[in-house]
């Protein structure tokens, strides 16, 4: 096949290509399927970014207010809680201190990774990129996993109950803090 220079748009030398495809394809049947899935996809990727208008009209006139909720605030909301969550788990358990040792833990196993990577995300202040936040990411599950396979090996009087329980607690501050917005 030739390589032609022409003054066409884009779209119509896609489209001529295409009747060249169909045209040996169309004996079987599928080429037209996959040409109605390619133009859906086409179609998919031309996304029209809303205007300050559209989208104050459409959510609101806060819409374009910075969030006040920082990685930080996000943290010692989840201390917080896994404090609280230790509190009460020290007074209505019985024999209460495993339980709220295990309870701080629990919270402690949501907090610390969490807190790491929000002084990750102050220290790169200016310079964020997917592959940073990747690696946060990285990091926070794996001092995440590491927390609880140390808790397992070393804290032979763990209650997995109360740790777990406090642990989803502070794990649900993300939603909390999301809806706070």
């Amino acid at each position: 096949m030739a390589v032609k220079a022409s003054n066409q748009t884009p779209q119509q030398r896609h489209d001529e290509h295409r009747d060249d495809r169909t045209g040996s394809q169309s004996s079987g049947g599928q080429g037209a399927a996959h040409d109605d899935a390619w133009d859906a996809e086409q179609q998919d990727n031309n996304i029209v970014p809303l205007t300050r208008a559209e989208a104050e009209k459409l959510f609101g006139p806060n819409v374009s207010r910075p969030s006040r909720v920082t990685p930080f605030k996000v943290v010692i909301a989840q201390m917080v809680l896994s404090l609280g969550a230790t509190l009460l788990w020290w007074l209505f358990y019985k024999p209460p201190g495993d339980a709220a040792l295990s309870a701080f833990l629990g919270g402690a196993i949501c907090w610390v990774p969490s807190a790491l990577f929000a002084a990750r995300l102050k220290k790169l202040s200016g310079a964020e990129t997917v592959m940073s936040w990747m690696i946060g990411e990285a990091l926070k599950m794996g001092t995440t996993i590491a927390m609880f396979i140390a808790i397992a090996f070393w804290y032979h009087d763990v209650r997995w109950i109360p740790l777990l329980v406090t642990y989803l607690i502070a794990l649900k501050t993300y939603w909390i803090a999301l809806a706070w917005r």
